[in-house]
């Protein structure tokens, strides 16, 4: 009797069913389609990351062209004209069962801001988007999320946490609050463009949320400022742009560390071996968004806070200046 190995990664082609926007900065696509009962992960999404294709101008979604295993190199030899882009985002929900179930993404539509940049083909293509437009998607197959990755919330059994997001991180962050058990207790610091952009998110009450609007402030000082607050961390009266947590000579533009792993080539074996001997206070950190921004929480939280690297998982989702 031959045995069929299956694979870990669904590729197929979404198709919108449904548009929202649920602020100046933030448009929720539900997607559906063939092959979406098997779409996983099971049980909260957390942080899940999936693929989207965006197919490029005139073009049809290359998925029927690809191999779920060999899916990347396939994708290269197309033809420039024909290929489109691939961008990662975390998934907010995959909600309903059979034919109706759903994967849930809120995009960011990042406009034109102080620095001149604006909307990428991601952003571009969810502010356009209408039901029965379709797009690629690789994700996890149902019961199969931990052979394909992509979740890195691991709090084990720390009693607080400390959780950290831009808008970028919005959608991962809000998942993982809802799917907290009601005696969590901890912090959240999330960044977002403005008080318009402040999302209905279920929070336990022992989890002290606080919205940031950023304004015409530059990216990240408030919530390096509220972050050191509510850590109780003293500045010995020096400006917070003058602090050690604000450099970033150290560590690669694209950081992504986690008990596991580091973009920076860092030993990280030790924190492997008990990802969950978690230290005195039994605190968690969470922390994702533009990269600069993580760099400085890494060096305030792991630097001047202490934090064994067992206990934090830190995520460059994206770097200021390039598009998504």
């Amino acid at each position: 009797m031959t045995s069929t190995t299956v694979s870990p990664v669904l590729l197929l082609t979404a198709v919108v069913r449904r548009v929202e926007r649920l602020s100046p900065s933030f448009v929720r696509i539900r997607f559906g389609g063939q092959g979406f009962e098997h779409l996983g992960p099971e049980g909260p999404t957390l942080d899940q990351r999936v693929k989207l294709l965006i197919p490029a101008a005139g073009r049809s979604v290359p998925t029927a062209l690809l191999d779920p295993e060999s899916w990347y190199a396939e994708w290269l030899a197309l033809p420039e004209a024909e290929r489109g882009h691939i961008r990662t985002y975390t998934a907010r929900a995959v909600e309903g069962e059979g034919e109706e179930r759903q994967l849930v993404v809120d995009v960011v539509l990042h406009g034109p801001d102080a620095h001149g940049s604006g909307a990428g083909p991601a952003g571009t293509w969810a502010a356009r988007a209408a039901v029965g437009d379709e797009i690629g998607l690789l994700a996890p197959r149902r019961g199969h999320e931990r052979t394909f990755g992509g979740i890195e919330f691991a709090p084990g059994g720390a009693r607080r946490l400390v959780c950290v997001a831009d808008e970028t991180a919005v959608p991962a962050l809000a998942s993982i609050l809802e799917s907290l058990p009601d005696d969590a207790t901890g912090v959240a610091v999330i960044e977002v463009p403005d008080a318009t952009d402040f999302l209905d998110v279920r929070v336990p009450a022992g989890i002290e949320a606080h919205w940031i609007a950023r304004g015409r402030r530059a990216r990240g000082e408030q919530t390096l400022a509220l972050l050191r607050e509510c850590l109780r961390l003293d500045t010995d009266g020096r400006a917070v742009a003058d602090l050690p947590s604000l450099g970033r000579a150290d560590l690669d533009d694209d950081v992504w560390e986690t008990p596991v792993y580091s973009s920076s080539g860092d030993d990280v074996t030790a924190a492997a071996d008990d990802p969950r001997a978690l230290g005195p206070d039994d605190t968690y950190a969470w922390v994702a968004g533009d990269s600069d921004t993580v760099k400085a929480c890494r060096r305030l939280l792991v630097g001047e806070g202490g934090m064994p690297r067992a206990q934090v998982a830190f995520m460059g989702y994206w770097k200021q200046g390039r598009a998504g």
